[in-house]
């Protein structure tokens, strides 16, 4: 994309005339107990005790969102939406000027994170030119910490809702520290408008932002009968299972001394020495939460202290976590100690004592789990190689729902990192993954470990056929999603190693066995024919292929292209023509569930139902 877009220049002289203003007559410096007090006038209070507000915005404004500055944090392939308000940025920017001069403000700051080296220094100014706006600043200050003298680098996010939609972005000036939201009332855009500029500064300063919950795992090794200690990664897309998973108990026995402590649930910042600093207290998650499937979550939900948003609550007080009818993307701040799950009658917080992980010489191991949700003919686990992990972060792969997005559903979504708020070269971020974990590699042996669960089902077939020149979609075959309570035991089991896996069809090893019991029923050969399988291969190898030659684009090490084209030997047309004799590497499953209207496809009888405790 053309520099000229691009006035660096400018972009100093406002920062330079921004500065003054945030000290203003209109700005008032607040504290958490003027938030608190303001914010409830604006809302409304559940039977818990706790209180609900709405926003008129309810999702990020990721196609809105821009990145102004040298060539180093530009994006690499903008959309024409990007394109757009870049050009237009400088008016916008003069308009921001203009109204911090004039509209009433509240500041408040915070702090990111509570560790000795890295914890930035947080100050929101919020408009309240429309008074009920101050829940905003109110809800994402109780995400953060208390102020200190701790270390850290200081952000300004500068949020005005009142903006009007139709102009409505995101403006990101990284290496001022600087981000404003313009013309949305989503929380959302306060919390990772510093996280992001949290995450990008990390990498600055030789560590790396991960998209990413942590916790760590006491478990019970039957073959050594001894307690062992690991640290968990869980990278995945929103709606594919991150938090719930990085809070869940996975049914370990607490009599043995087996339980899960919850350190995050979306972003940390890795180090070289397998540490992960924490960013917040308190987790902005997603509601559609079951008692019986997410207990620590749904305690947290209905404490009277969640500060809960877009949820359906009737006349009487009464919320239905479930009911999506108003809002498809209702949200809660919780607290971590009130992350609870019953033990022996009461109620016990499962919150790590800090939100960071241990080095890894203070634990037994270390593993990285890849968190996607597909249905066709991915294993719902996969134990990978180090550098079929790499790739795992690299692809970052889930795919949209027919639930969700009928008109692309089981295309593949690829995201490196599962993260979509990398700040310029996303080759840059695989590279510095590559460093530390191969690096953790080499110096623990055997320590480090890559895992890659999927949270959707198998068996799904979707048909795709032209009509009038527009291509529709019919599901011919609906899959179940993988039962939580198996997802529970798989992971508990790959923790306490007692689960089977053998090579699989995908070039990584595929779960064969939880706990000693077969998972025959969820053998692919029961679900597809030979070329159905080879049909979907081959997509989900054109799909890598084509998203490694993108990032490859913005800087790739030739190790990690090298260990791409290994693995995308899988598809068969490759392995036949090419390598003759070749097994393989890595691999993960399709990116699009199409099949052909005139294939008949196979439909054998529905596995039966194994109820794991």
């Amino acid at each position: 994309m053309s520099a000229s877009l691009y006035n660096e220049a400018y972009y100093r002289k406002f920062y330079n005339e921004l500065l003054p203003l945030l000290n203003g007559k209109n700005v008032k410096t607040v504290d958490m107990s003027f938030l608190e007090k303001e914010a409830k006038k604006f809302a409304r209070k559940s039977r818990y005790g706790s209180y609900m507000w709405t926003s008129k915005i309810s999702s990020r404004l990721a196609p809105k969102t821009v990145y102004l500055g040298s060539e180093k944090v530009r994006l690499p392939k903008p959309l024409d939406s990007h394109i757009q308000i870049i050009k237009q940025s400088e008016q916008e920017l003069e308009k921001v000027l203009h109204l911090m001069r004039t509209l009433p403000f509240v500041h408040i700051k915070r702090q990111m994170g509570h560790n000795p080296y890295y914890n930035p220094v947080c100050d929101l100014y919020m408009s309240v030119s429309d008074p009920k706006n101050i829940r905003n600043a109110y809800m994402w200050a109780n995400t953060m910490f208390d102020p200190s003298s701790r270390p850290g680098p200081e952000f300004i996010m500068i949020h005005i809702p009142e903006e009007h939609p139709i102009r409505a972005q995101i403006l990101s000036l990284p290496e001022y520290n600087l981000n404003i939201a313009m013309g949305t009332d989503y929380l959302g855009e306060n919390k990772k408008g510093f996280l992001r500029q949290a995450m990008w500064r990390a990498d600055e300063q030789d560590m790396l932002g991960l998209h990413s919950g942590s916790k760590i795992v006491t478990v019970r090794d039957p073959r050594e009968n001894r307690v062992k200690k690991y640290g968990v990664f869980l990278f995945g897309m929103t709606a594919t299972g991150k938090s719930t998973w990085s809070c869940h108990q996975l049914g370990l026995d607490n009599e043995r001394g087996e339980k899960t402590e919850v350190c995050q649930d979306d972003i940390v910042f890795l180090r070289d020495d397998g540490s992960a600093l924490g960013s917040e207290n308190n987790f902005y998650v997603k509601t559609d939460v079951r008692a019986d499937q997410q207990e620590a979550m749904y305690n947290a939900l209905i404490h009277k202290s969640a500060l809960l948003e877009n949820l359906m609550m009737n006349y009487q007080g009464e919320i239905d976590f479930l009911d999506e009818s108003l809002c498809g993307n209702g949200r809660a701040v919780v607290f971590r100690n009130q992350l609870k799950v019953k033990q022996d009658g009461k109620l016990k917080g499962i919150s790590a004592p800090t939100v960071n992980l241990p080095t890894l010489d203070e634990m037994d191991g270390l593993i990285f789990a890849f968190i996607t949700r597909r249905n066709t003919i991915m294993p719902f686990a996969q134990q990978l190689t180090p550098e079929q992990g790499v790739l795992a972060y690299l692809w970052g792969e889930s795919t949209h729902s027919y639930a969700s997005n009928p008109e692309h559903a089981g295309e593949s979504v690829r995201i490196v990192g599962t993260d979509p708020f990398i700040i310029g070269s996303r080759g840059r971020k695989v590279n510095r993954f590559y460093d530390i974990v191969m690096a953790l590699v080499n110096k623990y042996p055997g320590k480090v470990r890559f895992m890659m669960y999927n949270t959707g089902g198998m068996g799904e077939i979707i048909e795709t056929s032209l009509e009038n020149g527009i291509a529709r979609k019919r599901m011919v075959r609906k899959t179940d999603r993988v039962p939580l309570s198996l997802m529970a035991a798989i992971q508990r089991g790959d923790l306490r190693g007692t689960n089977t896996y053998t090579p699989g069809i995908l070039g990584t090893l595929s779960i064969a066995a939880v706990e000693g019991r077969p998972l025959d029923e969820y053998d692919v050969h029961k679900f597809y024919s030979q070329e159905e399988i080879d049909f979907y291969i081959k997509e989900l190898v054109d799909g890598r292929r084509k998203y490694t030659e993108t990032i490859a684009s913005e800087g790739l090490r030739p190790e990690i292209i090298r260990a791409a084209e290994k693995a995308f030997r899988i598809d068969p047309t490759l392995r036949k023509k090419f390598y003759p004799a070749v097994r393989t590497a890595k691999a993960k499953e399709p990116p699009v569930v199409l099949v052909k209207s005139e294939d008949k496809a196979r439909r054998p009888r529905r596995p039966g139902v194994w109820r794991w405790r």
